[in-house]
């Protein structure tokens, strides 16, 4: 049976392996981005 693809160019085994990875790449950002903020309001509150 051949590997059906996305309009990507991607099999679903290798849609979903991106998307996890995406998504521990975004979370990890998000993570530092809010610990950057919250550096940021602890040394100058801004509310």
């Amino acid at each position: 049976m051949a590997d059906v693809k996305s309009g990507a160019g991607l099999t679903d085994q290798e849609a979903k392996e991106f998307n996890e990875f995406f998504m521990q790449g975004m979370s990890s950002f998000i993570g530092v981005a809010v610990f950057a903020h919250l550096l940021a309001w602890f040394w100058r509150p801004w509310l």
